[in-house]
C-alpha cells in the first residue's frame, strides 16, 4: 500500500504552486501557510540576490520559497538523515543550482557557512527554526540556538529570524543582534533580529 505523501507548495515567485514534499511529522513540522506569507511579506524585495541560510531546514520550503522569490543562493543545514533525503529531492525539483544542502549539525555547520561568507559583499538572512517538540537531548535547542547567535561576528547579516512556540520568551538582545518584532500565529511566531551595529 502506497503511503500518503505529505506535500506543501511554493507560494509565489518563478516556481509559485509548485509542490514540495515534507518528511513525516514526527520528525518536522511544516512552517504553515499564513507563518510563511507573512514572513516573506516583511521581506518583500529585500530577499533579491541575498544569501538564504535555512537552519533546521527540514524539507526546505522556507528556503525554496526563497529560491522561488530570486534569492542569490540558499543553504540549508539538515541534520536528519530522513529528512535530508527529502529536502535534496526537494531541491533537484526546484533549482539545485542555486542551492546547497548539508546534512549535519546546524550548531557546527551554520557558523562553518557563517565564517565561509564573512568577507562576501553579499547580505544574509537566516531563518532560524528549531524543533518544537523537546525530543530526547533537544532540551536545551533554544539556548543553544541563541548561543550560536550571539556568537555571530559576520557585519554582512540583513536579517535572522527564529520560528518558534509563541510561549518562548525572547531574548531582547542576542550578541550584536537586537529585537526587532515578534509577530504571533497561534501555536507558532516569529521574531526578528537585526543587528544594532547598523542602525
Amino acid at each position: 500500500m502506497k503511503k500518503n505523501v505529505l506535500t506543501t507548495q511554493i507560494i509565489a515567485g518563478k516556481y509559485k504552486g509548485k509542490k514540495l514534499e515534507l518528511p513525516s511529522l514526527d520528525v518536522t513540522r511544516s512552517s504553515k501557510a499564513r507563518l510563511k506569507e507573512s514572513y516573506f511579506n516583511v521581506l518583500q524585495f529585500d530577499i533579491i540576490d541575498k544569501i538564504f541560510i535555512e537552519c533546521f531546514a527540514g524539507s526546505g520550503s522556507i528556503g525554496l520559497e526563497a529560491v522561488s522569490r530570486d534569492v542569490k543562493r540558499a543553504y540549508f543545514v539538515e541534520q536528519d538523515r530522513n529528512s535530508y533525503g527529502i529536502l535534496v529531492k526537494n531541491c533537484k525539483s526546484i533549482d539545485m543550482d542555486k542551492c546547497q544542502t548539508i546534512n549535519g549539525d546546524t550548531f557546527i555547520q551554520t557558523p562553518s557557512i557563517l565564517n565561509s561568507l564573512k568577507n562576501s559583499n553579499d547580505e544574509l538572512i537566516i531563518y532560524i527554526d528549531p524543533p518544537f517538540d523537546y525530543r530526547d537531548g533537544m532540551e536545551d535547542i533554544y539556548e543553544s540556538s541563541f548561543e550560536m547567535v550571539r556568537k555571530i561576528d559576520n557585519e554582512n547579516i540583513y536579517i535572522i529570524t527564529f520560528e518558534h512556540v509563541s510561549t518562548l520568551e525572547m531574548p531582547q538582545t542576542l550578541g550584536h543582534f537586537e529585537l526587532s518584532k515578534t509577530k504571533q500565529f497561534g501555536k507558532s511566531s516569529l521574531t526578528y533580529y537585526v543587528d544594532s551595529r547598523n542602525n
